[in-house]
C-alpha cells in the first residue's frame, strides 16, 4: 500500500492519506465475502441469496433515500450499504422472514449509520445492531435454525452446535470437518469456516484488514472458554468453540473496523470483546456472545482512545512530558 504526504497535493498539514478509497476498500470486502455467500446458498438453499438481496437493496436505498430527503452528498456509491446489508443477511439463520432483515436494515443504515453523520461517524457496527435490534424485539424471527443441505418442506429444525455444547447435549452427529466446511446448522454466513478463511485471506492480502486485531479476539475467546470449561478448568473444547458460531466472522469481518487508526486501541478492543464473548459463552443465557462482545468494544472505543492515547508522530511522549515540567 502505497503512501504519500498530503503536503504533496498542495494542503497545510503533513497528513498521511492512503491512495485506496473507502470505495475499493469496500468492494473489496465484498469480494471477500462472495465465497461465504456461494456457501450460504450450498448449504442453506436459495432463502439465503434472498434474504442478502432484500438486506442489501434496503440497505442502498435507506441510504440514498435519506441523503435525498435531506439534500446531503449520496453516498451509496461508496459500497459500504452494500457490506452492511450482507452482513446482516449473514448474521440471521435461513429461515429468518425476509420483513425482519428489511427492518433490520432501516434501522441499521438510518439509525446508527445516519443519525451518526455515515461512515467512520457511526458509534456502532451497523449490521450488529440491526441483529440486536431483531433479537431484542422479535427474538423467535431469528431463533429457528435448521440442519444444511436441507432446505423447504424437508428442512429439519436444529438447535446450533454451539447451544448444544453449553447445555450438554450430544452434538457428534457434527463432526469437526462439517463445522470446518460449515455443514451444521447455524446463521447463513458464519458456518463455514474454510470459506471465511479464505475471504479473510484475500483482506489480508490487499491490506484492508487488521490482523492483530483479529487475532487478539480469536484468542481471547478461545483462552477464556479453555480454561473455564463448564466441564472443569483447562477443559473446554478449543475447536468447537472456534468452528461453531460467529466467532470467525466476527472476528475477520466485523471486528476490523476502521474507528481508530491506532494498533494497540484495537487490540485492546479485540480483547475487551473477547473477554465479553467468552463470559457470555460461558456464563450468559445466550449461547452466543460474539455481537454483544463486539458491540460493547465498539461503545468503549472512546474511553479506550483516551486511556490509550496514540503517539504524536515523529515526538517522544517522555520528551513532551519532561518540557512542560
Amino acid at each position: 500500500m502505497k503512501l504519500k504526504l498530503a503536503n504533496e497535493l498542495h494542503e497545510v498539514s503533513p497528513h498521511i492519506v492512503m491512495d485506496r478509497s473507502t470505495k475499493l476498500i469496500m468492494q473489496d470486502v465484498v469480494i471477500a465475502m462472495i465465497p461465504a455467500l456461494l456457501g450460504a446458498i450450498y448449504f442453506f438453499g436459495i432463502d439465503s441469496l434472498l434474504l442478502v438481496l432484500a438486506a442489501v437493496t434496503t440497505c442502498v436505498l435507506s441510504e440514498y433515500i435519506w441523503q435525498k430527503i435531506r439534500k446531503e452528498q449520496l453516498t451509496v456509491s461508496d459500497w459500504s450499504a452494500v457490506v452492511t446489508g450482507i452482513l446482516i443477511a449473514f448474521n440471521v439463520p435461513s429461515t429468518t422472514p425476509i420483513w425482519a432483515v428489511m427492518v433490520a436494515s432501516v434501522f441499521a443504515i438510518i439509525v446508527v449509520k445516519q443519525f451518526f453523520g455515515g461512515i467512520g461517524s457511526n458509534f456502532a457496527n451497523p449490521a450488529l445492531m440491526g441483529r440486536a435490534l431483531l433479537l431484542f424485539l422479535w427474538p423467535a424471527s431469528i431463533s429457528n435454525y435448521v440442519t444444511t443441505l436441507h432446505s423447504g418442506a424437508d428442512a429439519i429444525s436444529s438447535a446450533t452446535v454451539l447451544g448444544l455444547y453449553k447445555s450438554g447435549s450430544d452434538f457428534s452427529q457434527f463432526s469437526k470437518w462439517d463445522m470446518f466446511i460449515g455443514n451444521i446448522p447455524g446463521c447463513i454466513g458464519e458456518t463455514s469456516a474454510l470459506l471465511l478463511l479464505i475471504g479473510f485471506a484475500y483482506l489480508c492480502y490487499r491490506r484492508v484488514v487488521n490482523l492483530a486485531a483479529t487475532g487478539a479476539y480469536i484468542f481471547t475467546v478461545l483462552l477464556i472458554t479453555f480454561v473455564f470449561a463448564k466441564d472443569g478448568l483447562f477443559r473446554g473444547d478449543i475447536l468447537t468453540n472456534l468452528l461453531s458460531g460467529g466467532l470467525i466472522l466476527g472476528a475477520c469481518y466485523m471486528m476490523t473496523d476502521y474507528a481508530s487508526v491506532a494498533p494497540r486501541v484495537k487490540v485492546t478492543l479485540a480483547v475487551i470483546a473477547g473477554l465479553i464473548t467468552a463470559g457470555i459463552r460461558l456464563w450468559g443465557i445466550l449461547p452466543e456472545g460474539v455481537s454483544y462482545g463486539i458491540l460493547v468494544a465498539n461503545c468503549l472505543s472512546g474511553i479506550v482512545e483516551i486511556i490509550i492515547r496514540p503517539h504524536i508522530y515523529g515526538v517522544k511522549l517522555k520528551k513532551q512530558k519532561d518540557r512542560r515540567k
